[in-house]
């Protein structure tokens, strides 16, 4: 007699004809749909009914029953081993072949393999895009929004607009209540100015997303290359989230999808103004990067859009947790935001008329008490995308001021001259702008972030 067992993979798990009672399940990382089906058939799996004169030594009795549980368990376990291996090199291979692929494209990519476990995260900004693209793919989404306690009222506004323009219902994700109570008495409202962001962005966002993930096998974000440069130049437009978990649990669980990653902020508006989307209104405002009302500001020209947000802070923390991943380490195990602050990034304010300072020269400008020339001297980091936003401008500026009593200079302010900097030339962070007069020993703090030549100017002229 000959046995044939039929075994079917699906993305549900392996199930058998042969043992209806039995259902195996494969572990997946998102939500696998495989179009092959693996079949054992008599050709591979055949028991024939013949009797041998050689009974095996030490070996129990075995029916048809264990046969047939122990062959689907092979395979079973064969097809889960490579289903782990195969599904991250897979998603790499996906982002490579999706690179140059529309935002259009990359969300119906998306939607198609994952299904109702995946939700788009929107924040209330220029994300609201993604929900545009959502719609236009004619596919069923979903979307999720963490509602901190701090956010704009503004925000709260485009919320119920987008909900009733495109009929869907926005899933809140809301901080735990007893956590909130505790930071907020034990430091009160506003610690962040004081200590950083991060412990309230951990028990406001990053918390309650971790809890929002749980439940999906992948996830939607609004992340552009160029909205940092420091933290968010390299993501691809899918990837294994290198943070957190999904539904199935264990590293490799959750997939993330950056649908815009390759476009440009300006793009990103075009195509909002061409679909006549809903957008905050804050952005008319001078916002661009929107998140709680107590650390979003509009920006200034010549600023970068990042700089609107935690400004009290160093350019390379510009991250609240939910993008963890963008950080990397250096070799001492401190977070970068894909560079250390060293030399491996390319140096800035490369006009011909910006002077190089080193240690000793900007050493030797501050003793000078009767100096020929005025000095206009930017403390920089290279990394620094506030510091790169502002380049064009100081360049102009020095350009402009060649030859007119004026000099214009940089001093590369961070590594291990940034500790010098704080104590000596009043560095709180990148840029800082100082103006050394005729007559005064001690520099001048350019005390506003309007960075364009015009203001620039205004300022030295008034100081010189």
């Amino acid at each position: 007699m000959a046995l044939a067992i039929n075994v079917s993979l699906s993305s549900s798990g392996i199930s058998s004809s042969s043992f209806p009672s039995s259902e195996l399940k494969v572990s997946q990382i998102g939500s696998l749909r495989l179009s092959d089906r693996i079949n054992v058939s008599a050709a591979s799996l055949s028991f024939s009914g013949k009797r041998s004169s050689v009974k095996p030594l030490n070996v129990q009795s075995i029916t048809k029953e264990s046969m047939v549980s122990q062959a689907a368990s092979m395979v079973a376990s064969e097809v889960t081993e490579k289903l782990d291996v195969v599904e991250v090199e897979d998603f790499e291979e996906l982002a490579k072949r999706l690179e140059n692929a529309s935002p259009l494209e990359i969300m119906d990519k998306a939607l198609e393999k994952f299904g109702n476990d995946i939700a788009i995260a929107f924040s209330g900004a220029e994300d609201v895009a993604l929900i545009e693209y959502a719609h236009l793919t004619g596919r069923p989404y979903r979307v999720f929004s963490l509602d901190t306690g701090r956010l704009n009222p503004e925000t709260y506004r485009l919320f119920d607009t987008v909900e009733k323009h495109y009929g869907i219902r926005i899933e809140y994700m809301f901080p735990d209540a007893v956590e909130v109570q505790a930071l907020v008495r034990n430091k009160g409202l506003f610690s962040f100015y004081e200590d950083g962001h991060q412990e309230c962005c951990r028990i406001r966002k990053v918390r309650p997303l971790r809890r929002a993930l749980k439940g999906l096998r992948a996830w939607i974000t609004g992340q552009r290359k160029d909205q940092s440069p420091g933290t968010r130049s390299e993501i691809p437009v899918v990837q294994i989230d290198p943070v957190f978990e999904g539904l199935d649990g264990g590293a490799g669980s959750l997939v993330k999808w950056n649908p815009v990653a390759n476009v440009e902020g300006n793009d990103v508006w075009n195509f909002l103004r061409t679909m006549d989307v809903p957008v905050n209104t804050l952005h008319a405002a001078g916002y661009v990067s929107i998140g709680c009302e107590p650390c979003t500001r509009a920006v200034l020209p010549g600023q970068h859009e990042r700089e609107g947000r935690w400004w009290w802070e160093d350019a390379k923390a510009k991250e609240c947790g939910l993008h963890k991943g963008n950080i990397k380490e250096n070799n001492n195990g401190n977070a970068t935001a894909n560079v250390n602050g060293t030399s491996t990034v390319a140096d800035i304010f490369k006009s011909e008329n910006v002077v190089n300072l080193s240690r000793q020269g900007i050493e030797n400008l501050m003793k000078l008490e009767n100096r020929k020339e005025a000095w206009i001297v930017v403390l920089y980091a290279p990394w620094c995308p506030f510091c790169q936003a502002m380049e064009a401008s100081f360049d102009e500026l020095a350009d402009k001021l060649a030859g007119n009593g004026v000099k214009v200079a940089k001093f590369r302010a961070d590594g291990d001259q940034k500790e010098f900097a704080k104590r000596d030339l009043q560095l709180g962070s990148f840029p800082t702008i100082l103006v050394f007069s005729k007559n005064s020993s001690r520099p001048i703090k350019y005390p506003s972030e309007k960075r364009d030549v015009d203001s620039l100017t205004s300022f030295l002229n008034l100081v010189r």
